[in-house]
């Protein structure tokens, strides 16, 4: 390691907020993976590696772990850990009106492959996932090999609801869903194992943003994550400050000088997140914050504050997500004013798949807690919708009901501050070109 007195303050601090914004997202994800796949007394967990868990309900306020959940496709979730070898995915047959997805996420948070509706079609099939060093022969009857850039990764299953009563339906799909070793899929004996992982305690949410902690975590995730040629630089850079693979970053052995800058750096990427969000998304100039290490092109600012305000979405040809932040005044979002999303005839969001609304309360992006138990609207609830007198659809979000005549198109607000997330799935080209515009939501005085 570097030895930090050839470092200056002001360049610690500029290496801590390139450090903090390029690696947000790799810590951020490894406190929710360590919560599903790692520590098996905490609530939120859900196996461990290389295991399907099926969630076989729609999320609650009672959820937590992850910030803007999505209400509409119950999730199964797998942590892959590829460094034995590899995994197969089989998935079932699935009838051509329901949609489904598998979304395979690295340690960069990078969305690097797809399996389902829009990817792949709903026939069933067997696809091939090969961690980083893996050499080997693909064997018969497997319809695609799906390269990872880093030894662990995370697939996320979309199963597509209905309605309410068709969650049993659901539950027969995922029971279809099955992951198993190269090896089991062979009849072979396993592979031998590889070693045992000591994972690092994660940070709370808060604490990822000021604690000096983080850069040790980071460093300890980047173990799994082979420098990829672009970044080699980066991490160049990075080591300097004790930041790395091989670094053992000690915030205990920094100067106090070093160290006070480091904290300013922090302060820093957490200062030019707000403005890209205030100039870049909030604006709507940017909407497609995930996607492949290609489509993203470096841009580390735009992967952080997708990850920050909603980790893990997809990238933008199976999802699309207009959000509210504000209402057509620019004003933030307050359950104490009445709001309206008019969407005139022939104008509804264009979709092969479906839509939805859903509202989340902040400052914890959580769904909230309202007396209909009802977070979203969505394209399955149509037919009971009220249509206007032209034939439009108008949807009430506000904190109290306006009358059981308008109940049916009454998405609850809390009585605080709140935003709305719009979801296009599978969106078709008019929406992916800007054809077509979500309608700005609209506050009624």
């Amino acid at each position: 390691m570097n030895s930090h007195s050839a470092l200056t303050p002001e360049e610690a601090r500029a290496i801590a907020k390139e450090a903090t914004i390029y690696g947000f997202p790799l810590v951020d994800s490894y406190r929710i993976q360590y919560s599903y796949f790692v520590d098996d007394s905490g609530r939120e967990f859900k196996g461990p590696w290389n295991t399907l868990s099926n969630t076989a309900r729609v999320y609650t306020p009672d959820d937590k772990a992850i910030q803007s959940p999505n209400s509409d496709t119950p999730y199964s979730f797998l942590g892959a850990d590829l460094r034995a070898e590899p995994l197969v995915f089989t998935v079932p047959a699935i009838e051509k009106g329901r949609y489904y997805s598998l979304q395979f996420i690295d340690m960069y948070t990078f969305n690097f492959a797809y399996v389902g509706s829009r990817a792949t079609g709903n026939d069933a099939g067997s696809f091939l996932l090969v961690g980083p060093n893996w050499k080997g022969e693909t064997p018969p009857g497997i319809k695609a090999v799906i390269p990872s850039e880093t030894e662990f990764a995370f697939v996320l299953f979309r199963t597509q609801l209905l309605n309410p009563a068709d969650i049993e339906n659901v539950k027969k799909i995922q029971a279809g869903y099955k992951v198993q070793t190269l090896s089991q899929l062979l009849g072979q004996p396993a592979r031998q194992a590889a070693p045992v992982v000591d994972f690092i305690k994660p940070l709370g949410v808060d604490d990822e943003k000021t604690s000096l902690e983080f850069f040790n975590i980071l460093s300890f995730i980047l173990q799994f994550c082979p420098t990829h040629p672009s970044e080699t630089e980066l991490m160049a850079r990075f080591a300097k400050l004790g930041i790395g693979a091989q670094g053992q970053f000690d915030a205990a052995a920094l100067p106090p000088e070093i160290r006070n800058a480091v904290q300013d750096g922090m302060a820093d990427a957490w200062a030019a997140f707000k403005e890209f969000k205030e100039t870049q998304i909030d604006t709507g100039k940017r909407t497609d914050g995930f996607g492949t290490r290609a489509h993203l092109n470096g841009d580390y600012l735009q992967r952080m504050s997708s990850a920050a305000l909603g980790i893990y979405g997809n990238s933008k040809d199976e999802a699309v997500y207009p959000v509210y932040f504000v209402d057509d005044g620019m004003k933030p979002l307050s359950g104490a004013n009445r709001y309206e999303l008019r969407f005139a005839p022939g104008q509804l969001p264009p979709v092969n798949a479906f839509w939805s609304l859903t509202l989340y309360e902040l400052p914890s992006s959580l769904l909230s807690a309202n007396p209909l138990n009802r977070y979203l609207i969505n394209s399955p609830m149509l037919p009971d919708l009220k249509r206007d007198a032209d034939g439009g659809i108008t949807l009430y979000v506000q904190h109290d009901s306006s009358g059981t005549d308008k109940e049916a198109n009454w998405l609850p607000a809390p009585s605080g501050a709140f935003l709305t997330a719009m979801r296009l799935y599978w969106p078709k080209q008019e929406a992916l070109d800007g054809q077509w515009k979500a309608p700005p939501l609209r506050r009624m005085h």
